[in-house]
């Protein structure tokens, strides 16, 4: 194993102006990747900095991935300043709402799908064609082990699908030079968001904390090691996935849930 492994790569790092896409970004940017960081938040431009302030190389784009437009814009940006794109690292999603099923709403679910799955499927969409046609290149997709869960029923929907898209491109396109993984994580300590996922500003009631607590009770239950991850042992993973360390591996979802296997 090297200590720049992404050294002359360019990577698109999706979702990373917080949480688990800040720690991939910033540690792409230490192994001596050339990182484009992409979030709809401004706070990512905050992580540029700290990747420049480190010596690395970065820029931000801002886009709302949930759109193919969005997508397009990415992977064109990244190509007018980069020149290729060697790596894509597909970081959006993430439960909105904690519920039982029954009691989401219409809006609600379609919400959780277009957050959680679109993102990974335009972002792939949009990368593939210049990926095909240098005949090369690697995509790692974030999914989650809460594809069994309880309280998230389309948030689980939403990952089983990126399961199921990285299994199906990597079939597609293995014979292009191109390795498609995911990895699964499962209940990982994170800083309090400072853009929420849940713009509502309604505080929570007694009924949404209990909802809430079921889904960190049976995430900490269904893991061997009882306790939620760090998010150095998500990035840990899904940086393996996508450097040449795991150049034997393709169509693979490796969960990352202390045992947990969704």
């Amino acid at each position: 194993m090297s200590a720049h492994r992404f050294k002359d790569k360019v990577v698109i790092v999706t979702g990373a102006a917080q949480g688990i896409g800040r720690g991939v970004a910033l540690q792409v940017a230490a192994e001596g990747g050339t990182v484009l960081a992409v979030d709809r938040a401004d706070i990512v431009e905050e992580v540029v900095a700290e990747i420049e302030k480190g010596g690395g190389t970065a820029a931000a784009f801002r886009a709302d991935l949930e759109t193919f437009a969005g997508a397009q814009a990415m992977v064109a940006e990244c190509l007018a300043r980069f020149r290729r794109v060697d790596v894509l690292i597909n970081n959006v999603g993430g439960t909105i709402w904690a519920k039982p099923y029954e009691h989401y709403e219409e809006a609600q679910i379609e919400a959780e799908i277009r957050r959680s799955l679109f993102p990974t499927l335009w972002s792939c969409r949009a990368a593939l064609p210049f990926m095909v046609r240098k005949k090369r290149g690697v995509i790692v997709n974030v999914s989650s082990v809460a594809t069994r869960g309880v309280h998230r029923v389309p948030y689980s929907a939403a990952k089983g699908g990126v399961n199921a898209l990285t299994a199906s491109l990597a079939m597609e396109h293995t014979r292009n030079g191109i390795r498609i993984n995911a990895t699964a994580p499962g209940g990982t300590d994170a800083p309090p968001r400072r853009v929420p996922r849940n713009a509502s500003k309604a505080k929570p009631n007694a009924r949404d904390t209990a909802w809430y607590q079921g889904v960190v009770d049976q995430t900490v239950d269904s893991s061997l090691m009882h306790r939620y991850g760090t998010i150095d042992e998500q990035v840990a993973p899904i940086l393996f996935l996508a450097s040449d360390d795991a150049s034997y591996i393709t169509g693979t979802v490796v969960p990352v849930g202390g045992g947990d296997l969704g």
